[in-house]
């Protein structure tokens, strides 16, 4: 009777245990693919510099710096979403804000490129990018307040080391970036 109770016991522990190896490695996989879900928006968001600065240069020939401030801080963001830290991320997609909202206020300056039918679909394109990165943001923030939440309490955290699993960090946007670059006129 003694052995059954044994062999009880340790069936529930094994199978506990196996429970929570695959729940932490679950969550985690969850964070992960959240961090990709925003990797994906900030190379889309990349991806459609290129054409807002062909448009605007056709306009603004002699605004040279500008264009290439863009299109150094479209490099770093492409290469963060790549492979960096959520803070350089978040860093970089600072840089980037800071650039298109340049390249906006050098649009300003013509009426024509304004009105455009190519800019004015860009602008939407990226407004809509910039709705879409956010939203991501707030998934990958989720996914890290519940995985945080589990390897930070009984008996989720007995089990980080086993499941290899360890709390991660928010996606924070640096000092003053907290809101997206505004492209309306």
């Amino acid at each position: 009777m003694t052995w059954i109770i044994i062999v009880a016991v340790v069936a529930v522990l094994v199978l506990f245990t196996i429970y929570a190896f695959n729940k932490l490695r679950r969550v985690d996989i969850g964070a992960q693919e959240a961090l990709g879900g925003i990797d994906v928006q900030l190379t889309r968001r990349a991806d459609l510099i290129p054409n807002l600065v062909n448009t605007v240069k056709g306009y603004a020939q002699h605004e040279k710096g500008v264009f290439e401030a863009v299109t150094e801080a479209r490099a770093g963001a492409a290469a963060a979403a790549k492979g960096g830290s959520v803070q350089e991320k978040a860093e970089a997609q600072a840089k980037l804000d800071k650039a298109i909202i340049d390249v906006l206020a050098v649009a300003e300056a013509y009426p024509d490129l304004k009105a455009s039918a190519n800019f004015q679909s860009l602008q939407a394109e990226l407004a809509d990018t910039e709705n879409k990165i956010s939203f991501a943001r707030q998934y990958y923030n989720d996914a890290v307040a519940k995985l945080n939440g589990l390897v930070r309490t009984i008996p989720w955290l007995l089990f980080t080391g086993i499941a290899g699993v360890h709390a991660r960090e928010f996606y924070e946007a640096p000092e003053g970036q907290a809101t997206p670059p505004a492209v309306s006129f």
